[in-house]
């Protein structure tokens, strides 16, 4: 049987299979949050490599919106510097204590490596902090653990 992606549904849908029967289960989506175009096109394309689908967006806000509906996203992997909010202030919003979001996996990267930054993202939640540029192993290792979870 074939349905229509539910995620990616930012002019990205395309067609998965689903199995038929009480173990269906839809292809896990990630959604990728970066303002650079180039670090949101590699990530894309790791991502897909490992044969998840994704939705790549430029910023937080629109994460948020795209997370307001779409209840299949299996994992956040957001840059942590960004105009207007932040991929910290992504992480805190999707983690709050009220969030029904919570249960997603969100992971940080940069290009800087500031110990007390990716403590502090590790303290609010998030599953892993990457530093750019962002490696096939990295990927490889937070899809192992997000399949995990």
């Amino acid at each position: 049987m074939e349905v229509a992606g539910a995620c990616c549904h930012a002019g990205e849908e395309r067609k998965v299979a689903v199995p038929i029967g009480n173990d269906a289960e839809v292809e896990p989506c990630v959604i990728a949050v970066d303002d650079s175009s180039v670090d949101r096109a590699i990530v894309t394309a790791l991502l897909r490599r490992s044969k998840y689908r994704v939705t790549a967006v430029d910023s937080g806000k629109r994460a948020l919106e795209i997370l307001g509906s779409e209840p299949n996203v299996s994992m956040i992997i957001t840059d942590y510097w960004m105009p207007e909010m932040t991929g910290y202030d992504l992480l805190k919003k999707v983690k709050q204590e009220s969030s029904k979001l919570k249960r997603i996996p969100v992971v940080i990267m940069s290009s800087e490596n500031v110990p007390t930054r990716i403590t502090r993202c590790l303290e609010e939640g998030a599953e892993d902090f990457l530093l750019k540029p962002v490696r096939p192993s990295d990927i490889s290792r937070i899809t192992t653990r997000m399949l995990l979870h």
